[in-house]
């Protein structure tokens, strides 16, 4: 990360806690704080560093990504088997176990040294969880909760929406549109998440197109850095073509839910920041 992107976390963290600081601390329950951000965009960054200035300002803070709570790659198997190839690849509403971040969310105010609350890791390189055992304990309520992933807070799609493929992807692998409508429909599982949320924080990139390059560029870091199962560019381009259609619908609707949204320019420098 570059000293601008460094510094520029470091106040933007300041800034959206000063936001909400009264809030968190009248709150007589863990504040729960929504991160939503598209691949690529520096949201799991943002909340380590937001985790950092809330317990230097003596708030107890756990950070949860929704990326952890990916199914295995076996139950994702049988998804595809069951239901539609296409839901091998994480990522998608569907290929997540939202009742088990449910679960941890309403554990945590009671988290404790005899009841510590084990919450998963995926790991990204084996494309799976790790094996429970490994996986972090919260042993004492913490203050807040910052829950970051992708596109948090939308909502599902319209019928007619769903009718046009937005890709290759869609056009050839889903042309009745049984995936898309299966995966629209399982967004309405993930609201009652949503709505645990006492705020919603939104960084907003400015397209589609500069969010692939951006995710591309981390993929790219990945490669360089030979870490194991880095995806090739083409294999980038077929695993993103998954998250298009949600990722545009996100970009255009999510700005107006928000509590606090960041807008980004092409390069992520923070060039507006509006609280609703």
């Amino acid at each position: 990360m570059t000293a601008h992107a460094s510094a520029q976390n470091e106040a933007l963290a300041g800034h959206l806690l000063d936001q909400y600081a009264g809030r968190i601390a009248r709150s007589r329950r863990p504040y729960i704080l929504g991160l939503s951000g598209l691949q690529g965009s520096g949201k799991s960054t943002l909340a380590r560093v937001m985790k950092a200035q809330a317990e230097a300002r003596g708030w107890h803070t756990d950070v949860l990504s929704l990326d952890d709570f990916y199914y295995s790659r076996s139950d994702r198997e049988a998804l595809a088997h069951q239901i539609h190839p296409l839901l091998r690849t994480r990522g998608v509403p569907g290929t997540h176990e939202i009742e088990l971040m449910l679960s941890v969310l309403a554990a945590l105010p009671k988290a404790s040294d005899k009841l510590p609350v084990a919450h998963p890791r995926f790991d990204k390189g084996r494309d799976t969880r790790i094996p429970p055992s490994r996986w972090p304990r919260s042993t004492k309520p913490p203050k807040l909760v910052i829950v970051e992933g992708w596109a948090l807070g939308i909502r599902p799609q319209t019928e007619a929406a769903l009718v046009k493929p937005v890709n290759e992807l869609e056009r050839v692998e889903d042309p009745d549109g049984s995936w898309r409508k299966w995966v629209n429909k399982q967004l309405r599982g993930y609201q009652p998440l949503w709505r645990k949320f006492d705020a919603l924080i939104v960084l907003q990139a400015p397209s589609w197109d500069i969010v692939r390059r951006w995710r591309s560029e981390q993929e790219e870091n990945l490669l360089a850095r030979h870490a194991p199962l880095a995806m090739e560019a083409e294999a980038m381009v077929r695993f993103l073509a998954h998250y298009e259609r949600l990722s545009r619908h996100a970009l255009a609707t999510l700005p107006a839910l928000a509590d606090s949204c960041v807008e980004y320019d092409d390069d992520r420098h923070v060039i507006a920041l509006n609280h609703g």
